[in-house]
């Protein structure tokens, strides 16, 4: 439900005079989402909503499709000719001078970039600056109430139970005739989430050998897709519960088909695993003593690891991404690779850390998922971080 007074608030808090949402036949999804528009909301007319930092908010909204927002607070402007759309912009942008919208500059973030460039130049002749709304988004989009961040515990007890599931079902595999297909882990793992009242928008990953340094690699799609002894498996797992407003926990952890991991695979996992835990310091002195803190900066504290350690070029992703109802999303990323992330990690939002070194013959990759409470503690959820590779054979 949209709250007004909730938007104001973040107005205030970020200093801004309003917050103006744009959408044409839902090219700005996060906007609707935000102003609790069904998706399936018949809609092909532009309209316009102005929430300044105090005072009613303003509907724009074209005739035929004048009720569009009827259920949201505020006066309506209605246009019908483009010349009164753009007279219709400038009069509730008339008190208005430094504005929100979902917007980057030079396409710098496009999680956020919803509103075309044409619309902002269009804005832009009636206010002096517009500016992301990135962390305006989040406290909506990314924040977790205490219900959520319950139902995100209890999917990561069955998660973590998947790899037990996953690492067991192999060992007995091999043991009983030889190999195991990576599809069919795969199965047993999606057998455990449908009994556990999990779902998933999509089957994990079950990585053997080279199949593994392909950071999505798509299961049972490889030249050899069976798993055998000794060989290295990549696993990456992500699910939620499947109740209203669940989210998701992800993870990835690495196991050898062996009784002894050889010094090669455990060299580089030592390496992943310092980046990994290199970020998760950096999230707690931070959240320790109140220093703001940018999603860009913790992919740069994993990544200076891995580039120190020779393996810069084989780091391909970005370090994390904002986990919520969608394994990906609409929160802060930690990424300086593919994106200089500038939006803050906020209170209250889980993300997953997980760098990976992704060699032409296997890759490793840990990922653990990061919840910052509203007392500013950081939780590493779902079980202890992994700090070896599992002797797959030796522990089941």
């Amino acid at each position: 439900m949209f709250e007004l007074t909730k938007v104001q608030a973040a107005l205030e808090q970020f200093s801004l005079d309003g917050w103006l949402f744009y959408d044409f036949r839902g090219s700005n999804v996060l906007a609707r989402r935000i102003l609790d528009i069904p998706e399936d909301a018949m809609g092909s007319r532009r309209f316009f909503y102005f929430v300044p930092k105090s005072g009613l908010p303003t509907k724009l909204v074209h005739r035929i499709e004048s009720e569009a927002l009827d259920h949201l607070p505020g006066e309506k402007v209605v246009y019908l000719k483009w010349q009164e759309l753009e007279a219709g912009i400038e009069t509730i942008l008339r008190n208005a001078n430094r504005i929100a919208m979902e917007y980057s500059p030079r396409n710098s973030n496009p999680y956020i970039s919803r509103v075309d460039a044409g619309t902002v130049e269009l804005v832009r002749e009636s206010v002096e600056s517009i500016v992301p709304s990135g962390d305006l988004v989040q406290l909506f989009e990314a924040v977790w109430d205490t219900e959520q961040w319950e139902l995100h515990q209890k999917a990561g007890v069955e998660t973590d139970k998947a790899f037990e599931i996953a690492w067991s079902f192999i060992a007995t595999q091999i043991r009983k005739q030889g190999s195991v297909e990576e599809q069919s882990v795969s199965d047993a793992i999606m057998e455990h989430f449908k009994q556990s009242g999990l779902t998933t928008y999509h089957p994990p990953i079950v990585a053997r050998e080279s199949h593994s340094g392909d950071p999505h690699y798509e299961t049972g799609t490889g030249s050899n897709t069976d798993i055998r002894e000794d060989d290295f498996v990549l696993i990456d797992l992500w699910a939620k519960l499947d109740v209203p407003r669940g989210v998701y926990s992800d993870m990835t952890r690495v196991g050898f088909v062996g009784q002894q991991v050889p010094e090669r695979y455990s060299q580089i996992f030592q390496v992943v695993a310092n980046a990994r835990d290199a970020a998760i310091t950096l999230v707690e002195k931070a959240f320790q003593s109140g220093t703001p803190l940018q999603g860009w900066e913790v992919d740069q504290a994993c990544r200076d690891v891995i580039q120190e350690a020779g393996y810069g070029q084989y780091f391909v992703h970005r370090t994390g991404h904002s986990i919520g109802q969608e394994t990906h999303g609409n929160g802060a990323n930690m990424d300086n690779l593919e994106t200089h992330e500038e939006r803050l990690i906020l209170p209250q939002t889980c993300f997953s850390i997980e760098p990976g070194i992704y060699l032409p013959e296997f890759g490793v990759r840990s990922e653990v998922n990061v919840y910052i409470d509203g007392q500013n503690r950081v939780h590493v959820t779902a079980g202890a971080r992994q700090t070896k590779i599992l002797s797959i054979l030796s522990e089941y």
